[in-house]
């Protein structure tokens, strides 16, 4: 496969599975923001999603402060944020009419007709009340498009390349996620508050009935995290998204003579440490610290398959 090819996949399945991680924290943030104005931290709530975003540097250069008129237009429609919503699925259509042929009618299908009707629906139809109609909306069209993916591609190479893409961006989803709420798993509830809050992060990857049927017992911040980075029977944990990396590359190498580079080295490391490691020693040797390495490690990680197989 060209270069190329491989960098348009890669980076389709990137910024598609972006938007919906940004429509699901988008959610979250909102109902929680309801619920915590009566204890006037409302702004800590958008204040923690822009931080999860990863893009809190820029924000603060545009905006004075993180109220939920300024997060949501910088998250949904701002075009200086290529995180976004609506930048990230442009930009992922872009990916994809550069590789079309390479996509099945079903994934061109789902991905045209998303951005089709957003270009087509005016800024009031994503605000106020009729935002979480259209956050609902997104992710349905994200599970849509993955879909698509997942049973109509040929297992080939550029099935593996998105496939890629996807789990490595699903895999920074949650390390942010955790990290801007570690503060929340790494001390006990002092009230119903804190509760939902554990709700929210659960929520937040689609976890919480996953929580219950694993554990069958009330909420506890160490088990959440413990779903969260070790469990792999849930899809958005850091060993289930890691495993899935180091196994497609894996195949990709087997595709190349069994050619392999720093980022096979680094996957294979990742999934090992997620794979023997135990909630008790993360905790012990600090949640934030932790999670922080995870998500300069993804970076890292980003990089080296980028050197290897797509720049080389």
């Amino acid at each position: 496969m060209l270069s190329r090819t491989a960098d348009n996949l890669f980076w389709l399945a990137r910024y598609t599975e972006r938007a919906g991680n940004v429509a699901r924290g988008l959610g979250v943030a909102s109902r929680m923001a309801a619920l915590t104005a009566r204890l006037g931290a409302e702004a800590d709530e958008w204040r923690s999603l822009v931080t999860a975003s990863g893009s809190d540097a820029s924000f603060y250069r545009k905006y004075e402060a993180p109220t939920a008129e300024a997060v949501v237009h910088w998250l949904v429609f701002d075009p200086e944020n290529p995180s976004g919503i609506l930048p990230s699925i442009e930009a992922a259509r872009r990916n994809a009419r550069a590789v079309r042929t390479a996509l099945t009618v079903d994934m061109w299908e789902a991905l045209n007709d998303t951005w089709n009707h957003l270009r087509a629906l005016p800024p009031e139809a994503m605000e106020g009340e009729k935002l979480a109609d259209f956050l609902s909306w997104v992710r349905e069209r994200v599970t849509l498009f993955n879909g698509a993916a997942h049973d109509t591609m040929l297992r080939d190479e550029a099935w593996r390349f998105v496939h890629l893409g996807t789990m490595l961006e699903r895999a920074d989803n949650t390390a942010r996620l955790l990290d801007v709420k570690h503060h929340l798993l790494t001390a006990e509830a002092e009230g119903a508050v804190d509760y939902v809050q554990w709700q929210a992060v659960l929520r937040s990857v689609s976890a919480l009935r996953s929580y219950q049927w694993i554990y069958r017992d009330r909420l506890n911040p160490r088990r959440i995290a413990e779903l969260m980075i070790l469990r792999p029977e849930l899809p958005r944990s850091l060993m289930a998204c890691f495993a899935e990396v180091a196994e497609t590359l894996e195949a990709i190498a087997l595709g190349h003579g069994g050619r392999r580079g720093e980022c096979h080295r680094l996957a294979g490391t990742l999934q090992a440490q997620l794979r023997y490691g135990r909630i008790d020693a993360i905790m012990e040797e600090g949640l934030h610290a932790f999670l922080t390495t995870m998500i300069e490690r993804v970076a890292a990680l980003g990089g080296e398959i980028d050197a290897f197989y797509i720049r080389h």
